[in-house]
Formats: structure tokens, sequence, C-alpha cells
């Protein structure tokens, strides 16, 4: 692509991290097993027995990582907090964040903490996981504990991270931890995960009312195989599931009517009372945005997946006969077809359909197998990647969008939940027998983007 691209003066240029995928010392300072830790250890569950036990060593290696960060110009840094080690006993795991905190920001990289990427205590699962009511509450005693430490300098919050993969992944799939496949408990899963959301900004709130509160959800273009009947209703339930889903509730206060229709087999009809609880106001909504999703609903049609990232094991509750067709366009290693325009198409969307918000891309990247050459990894399939979608933003941005960052998926090339190692996403690759850190082109390349504001002509 070419033509200028500059970015509007303050736009934030990061790049992002999830606790599980990076810092390792998994039984470090007390903190104690998650899901993931427990989920790694079943057979077949990840690809070569991987599990995150050493990851890339971030917890004892952050103040390296941040100086890499500093170098290349960030001016934010989107990490997550691990529940099992914030709660660690004498408040040694919290320390941690309170340290790499102080490093951000002593490097002029403003920090933005998730709270909640995936990874589950176990002892929360034992009781029943996200199904069960209370692990909403409990998630927002622990937001409060850590906000109540870290917010004092710390002004973005995310709450949660793609419910939809922890919710049906988790629970419906199995394909991630904790590896359940229950279509109802799923649906129960998902709406607990915003009720967490919906408590957590509460607490938070209460406590420190100038401070920012959000959510970070995964979205769609949806797009129907044909204009074949089945076709477009496919479309629909997955666009109802994938997105709507998850949005109405989080800024309309309410689900879809046709989502419901379609679930209430389950037994899904969550209280009234918890949609204002989860349509707390937000002050930016995250957006990962990975591909488009063409569906078809032909029972018939072949089952390739190449343009879902998450439709080989079929967490579409109450979306039989669903099949997501190759469209023909490239793909990056994960086999995920690569569609910037369907960014854009989903940004304008919100912009057009729901309450303004400042929005945040806080995931966008391109997973490949690939190895250095003399040192250095040659990622121009990521560069590629990363100037496409970065001018949808621009673009989406001239519609009048109010987008007001961008988040690179990985800083760090990373464990890649159920892929393990065997997939890479960082802009600095990552030597897993040494863990020595180097910048690919895809990390000089980004950096020139910040120097610049924008990918330019």
């Amino acid at each position: 692509m070419s033509g200028a691209a500059i970015f509007p003066d303050g736009f934030r240029w990061g790049a992002a991290t999830a606790a599980y995928q990076v810092e390792g010392a998994t039984s470090a300072d007390g903190r104690a097993p998650s899901v993931w830790d427990t989920f790694v250890r079943r057979p077949g569950a990840v690809l070569g027995g991987d599990t995150g036990d050493v990851a890339v060593d971030h917890y004892h290696r952050f103040r390296e990582d941040v100086a890499i960060m500093r170098d290349l110009g960030l001016t934010s840094y989107r990490f997550s907090v691990s529940w099992t080690r914030a709660q660690a006993p004498g408040g040694r795991g919290l320390a941690f964040y309170d340290r790499l905190v102080d490093a951000l920001l002593d490097a002029g990289i403003e920090p933005w903490p998730t709270l909640y990427h995936w990874d589950l205590p176990q002892t929360l699962e034992d009781a029943g996981g996200w199904p069960v009511r209370d692990t909403a509450h409990r998630f927002a005693d622990y937001a409060a504990e850590v906000h109540a430490v870290l917010g004092d300098r710390v002004r973005n919050w995310l709450t949660v991270n793609e419910p939809w993969c922890a919710a049906f992944l988790g629970y419906a799939s199995g394909d991630h931890a904790p590896g359940r496949r229950e279509p109802a408990a799923a649906l129960h899963a998902a709406h607990h995960l915003m009720l967490a959301h919906g408590l957590a900004v509460q607490a938070m709130r209460a406590q420190r009312p100038d401070n920012l509160f959000g959510a970070a959800v995964n979205l769609y273009a949806v797009t129907p195989a044909s204009d074949a009947e089945a076709d477009v209703d496919a479309a629909r339930r997955v666009d109802g599931l994938q997105n709507r889903f998850f949005l109405d509730p989080l800024l309309l206060g309410r689900y879809p009517g046709d989502v419901l229709a379609d679930v209430e087999r389950y037994g899904f009809a969550p209280p009234d009372a918890d949609l204002a609880l989860i349509n707390q106001p937000v002050d930016h909504l995250g957006i990962n945005y990975y591909s488009r999703h063409t569906v078809s609903g032909d029972p018939d049609s072949a089952p390739q997946a190449a343009s879902s990232p998450f439709a080989e094991h079929s967490p579409w509750v109450g979306s039989e006969h669903v099949r997501f067709p190759s469209t023909g366009r490239p793909t990056t290693g994960m086999g995920w077809e690569i569609d910037p325009s369907g960014l854009a198409e989903v940004l304008v969307r919100l912009h057009r359909e729901y309450p303004a918000v400042d929005l945040y891309i806080t995931e966008n990247g391109a997973g490949y197998q690939e190895e250095p050459a003399n040192g250095t990894v040659h990622d121009a399939g990521r560069i590629g990647y990363l100037d496409g979608h970065l001018r949808a933003c621009h673009d989406a941005i001239g519609a009048g969008v109010p987008l007001r960052g961008y988040f690179t998926w990985s800083l760090l090339d990373n464990f890649e939940w159920a892929w393990g190692y065997s997939r890479r996403f960082g802009l600095v690759h990552v030597d897993y027998a040494t863990l020595r850190r180097a910048p690919k082109d895809s990390a000089r390349w980004y950096a020139e983007v910040i120097r610049r504001g924008g990918p330019g002509e």
C-alpha cells in the first residue's frame, strides 16, 4: 500500500503481552496454579507438550524488556496481571507489578494493565469456574486489590480480555483452559465474565473515579460466503455470538434478541438486573482484531477454517452447520486470512451503531513459523500485515472513528496457548534455549512508524 498515513498528535503507540505467555516463574514468590498451569499438563492439550513454566522469563527480565520498549519508542505497554501471582501471600507477587509499573514510568512508557487474560486461579475453577456466579464477585475483589496498589500511578485499566475466547474456547470447544466441552456452561461463563467486568469497574471507580476503565473484546467483520439464505443466516448467528453478544450488554445494556433465541434451548436466561451491572459507563473499549469471518451455513460446504482463527472445534453454541470456507486471501502462518479492510469495517460499525466511546486496537498482529538468518529475522510478511492494518486504522479515523491508539501483538515471541512455541507473533525474536532477545525487521520498521507518527508514504 502507499499514500500518506500520519496519525493525530497524541495517538498512543504500543505493544502488548499477557502474563502466562511471557512471565514464566510460575511457582516463584508464592504464585499458585492457574487453569493454564493445569491445562498444559493434559496430554495432547498443547502442541509439543509445551508449557508456560519458563515462557520468556519476563518475570526476571522485565527491565531488559522495558529497555527494548524504550528503544523502540513505545509510548504505551499493555500487559496482564496474573491473578494468582497478584494474590500470592505477603504481596510478593503484586510487588512484581509495582516494580514493572515504576520501570515503565521511568522509561516514559504508559502502563496499560489487563486484569484478566485467561489465567483463572485453579482453586476457583475447582469451585466451578466462570459458569459459577461467585467467580465474578471474586474477580471484583481481586481487581480492587490490584487497583488499590497500582491505581495511584496507572490511569488506564482493562478488565477482561476476549471473553469470547475465555468462555467458548474454554468451556464449549475445550481448546483452551480449562478444557471443558459444556455449551450451557460456556454461555453462563460468558455472562459472568461480563458481570465480572461491571463489578470490577464499580469497585475500582469507587476507589479512584478519575481513572479510566474498559474491556478488550475480539471482534470480526463477518461476511456470508454467498447471498444464499443459509449463508446469510449463518453469518447473522456468528456475528451475534462473536460480536453482538458482548458489545450489546457492555454498551447498550441488553442482549441481542436473536442470539437469545438461538441459544434458548441451553437454558440461558440471565437476570435482567445483571445487565445494569454489566453496562457500567466505560471510558474506552479495546478491540482485538486478526481476521475476517467468512461464513457458510451449507452443511455440505468444505469445513475449512482458513478464514477463522477459532473455527476448528465448533465453539459456536447454537450455530449448527457453520463453516468457514477459504476465500483465497493470503494467510499468516496461523492459516488466518489477511484482511485489513475488515478492521476498518469493524471500527466504522462500532462508531455508527453504538454509543460514542474512545477506541483502542489492543491486539493486532501476525504469527509465523520463523527463525533468524545471520542473527536477524527478516519478517516482511509481518511488516506488510501491520502496515495494511495501520492504514485501515487511519482510514477509520478519517471516517470519524475516535480511535486513540494501537497496540500490536506482540512485543515478544512467546507461549502461543494451544500452539505452544510453534508460532511466533513478536516484534522481538526470543531464542527459547538462551532467552536472548533480538529485534526483528518488523521492530525496526515499527520504531520508524512511531518516530514518523504513522506508516507515511
